[in-house]
C-alpha cells in the first residue's frame, strides 16, 4: 500500500505545529503520570488495605505495567483496523473505568484488578499517538515531532510525585485517581475536539487473523526495524537497570536516601534537554547518526567512569558530583537513541503504522525488561555494576546501528 505521505497527499492535519506536539506530549505523559503518581501514595495504601505486608502495595505499579504490556500488543493493530482517533478515545474510556473503579475499591486485590484495567487503557494512548504521529510526520521530521514532544513528556516524572502528594494531603490517596480521571479527559477530549482522524478507511486493515499475521511478519522481516528493535531493546534494559538501582546507589552508596526525590527531579528536568538538542539537529545529521552519536558518548562516558569508581581514585568530595554527572547523562540519551530508534521502526510501515507501532513497542519493552533485570539485581552497594553494564549496552548498540545503511 501506497504511503500517504511519500504519493504526496496532504496530511489530514488542522492543528498547528505546537499545539499538535503539546497534545501529543500529553498522551505521551499518561503512562508516566499514572506510575510516578502513585509513588507518595504507597505508603497509604498499605496501612489502609494491606497493614500486615506492606510490600504488596507495590503490586499497585505491577498491575498497571502489566495491563499495559498486554495492551500494546493490540492496541496498534486495532488502530490500524478502526482508525487512530477512535483507538486512542476506546483506550482513554478504560483508562477512566480502571481509574474510577480503583477510587471505591475496598480490597488491595480489587485495586489491582482496576489497576490492570486502567493499564490495558494506557496502551491505547501510548501507542497510537506514535502511528498518529507517522501517519503525518515521516523520517527526521518525525523523529524532530517526537523529540520535541518527549522533551516535554521528560518533565512529568519530575513533577508527579510533588502533584500526587499535594492532592493525597487535600482528598486522601483516593483522590490521586480522581486526577487520572481528569487527566484523561483533559488529553481525550482535547484530541477528540481538535485532530481530524489520520487513517482514512481506505487505508485500514481489517482485525483478520490473516492480515494480522501478514503485518507482523511485515515489521519482523524488515532488516532495519529488527536492527532499531533490538537496539531499542538495549536501551531499554539500560535504562531499566538504572531505574531498578538508582535509588539504592543514592540512599546506601552515598547516603541521599532522603533527599533522592530532589536529585532525581534535577536529573528529569536537565534531561528534558536531550530531547531540544535532538530536535534541532535530526533534521540536519539524520536519526541513525544521532543514535550512534548519543550511544557512543555513553559509551565513554561510562567506560570512564567504571574504571575510575572501580579504582577509587575520585575523592570523596567529588563521587558523588560525578555519579550526579553520570547518571544524568544516561537518562539525557534517552530521547536522541529512543525518539529516533521509533521514527526509524516506523519510516518503512507507515502503512502499518499502528501494528508496526504495537510491536516494536511491545518487544523492546519486554527484551529491555528481561536485559535489565538482572542489572538492577548485581547491585552491590556500589555504582559499578550499572556502569559496566551501560558501557557493554552502549557498545553493543554502536555495533548494530553501524549495520543500517545511511536510511535516516
Amino acid at each position: 500500500m501506497t504511503d500517504p505521505i511519500r504519493a504526496g497527499r496532504p496530511p489530514r492535519r488542522a492543528l498547528s505545529s505546537g499545539e499538535f506536539i503539546a497534545m501529543i506530549a500529553m498522551l505521551f505523559a499518561t503512562v508516566a503520570f499514572s506510575i510516578d503518581s502513585m509513588l507518595p501514595a504507597l505508603p497509604d495504601i498499605a496501612a489502609e488495605l494491606t497493614p500486615g505486608n506492606e510490600n504488596r502495595a507495590q503490586l499497585i505499579l505491577t498491575a498497571f505495567i502489566l495491563g499495559m504490556g498486554l495492551g500494546t500488543f493490540v492496541a496498534g493493530p486495532i488502530s490500524d483496523a478502526i482508525g487512530r482517533k477512535r483507538a486512542i478515545l476506546g483506550g482513554a474510556a478504560l483508562y477512566t473505568l480502571g481509574a474510577a473503579l480503583a477510587s471505591v475499591a475496598q480490597t488491595l486485590e480489587l485495586v489491582l484488578a482496576a489497576r490492570l484495567i486502567q493499564g490495558l487503557g494506557a496502551a491505547g494512548p501510548r501507542v497510537v499517538s506514535l502511528a498518529l504521529v507517522r501517519d503525518l510526520y515521516a523520517g527526521r521530521q518525525m523523529a524532530r515531532i517526537v523529540s520535541i514532544a518527549m522533551m516535554i513528556f521528560t518533565t512529568v516524572p519530575a513533577i508527579a510525585p510533588a502533584l500526587s502528594t499535594g492532592i493525597i494531603a487535600l482528598f486522601g490517596w483516593r483522590g490521586i485517581f480522581a486526577a487520572f480521571i481528569l487527566f484523561s479527559l483533559v488529553s481525550a477530549g482535547w484530541l477528540g475536539l481538535r485532530q481530524p482522524e489520520t487513517l482514512p478507511p481506505q487505508a485500514r486493515r481489517p482485525l483478520e487473523p490473516g492480515p494480522l499475521w501478514q503485518a507482523v511478519r511485515e515489521v519482523l522481516g524488515h532488516r532495519v526495524v529488527l536492527i532499531a528493535i533490538a537496539t531499542q531493546s538495549l536501551a531499554f534494559a539500560a535504562l531499566f537497570g538504572t531505574i531498578a538501582s538508582v535509588q539504592q546507589i543514592y540512599d546506601i552508596r552515598f547516603g541521599l536516601g532522603a533527599s533522592f526525590p530532589y536529585w532525581f527531579a534535577a536529573t528529569a528536568l536537565i534531561s528534558a534537554g536531550g530531547s531540544f538538542l535532538n530536535a534541532r539537529l535530526v533534521v540536519r545529521l539524520g536519526m541513525r547518526a544521532l543514535v550512534i552519536l548519543a550511544l557512543g558518548f555513553q559509551l565513554v562516558i561510562s567506560g570512564a567512569m567504571t574504571l575510575v569508581f572501580a579504582a577509587g581514585v575520585l575523592p570523596a568530595a567529588l563521587a558523588f558530583p560525578a555519579f550526579f554527572f553520570w547518571i544524568t547523562c544516561v537518562f539525557f540519551m534517552v530521547a536522541p537513541v529512543l525518539g529516533n530508534l521509533n521514527a526509524l521502526a516506523l519510516e518503512p510501515m507507515g502503512h502499518i503504522a499502528g501494528t508496526a507501532s504495537s510491536v516494536t513497542g511491545a518487544l523492546g519493552t519486554v527484551l529491555g525488561v528481561l536485559l535489565g533485570a538482572p542489572i538492577g539485581l548485581a547491585f552491590n552497594g556500589t555504582p559499578v555494576p550499572l556502569m559496566i553494564s551501560v558501557s557493554v549496552l552502549s557498545g553493543l548498540g554502536v555495533l548494530l546501528m553501524r549495520k543500517i545503511a545511511r536510511v535516516g
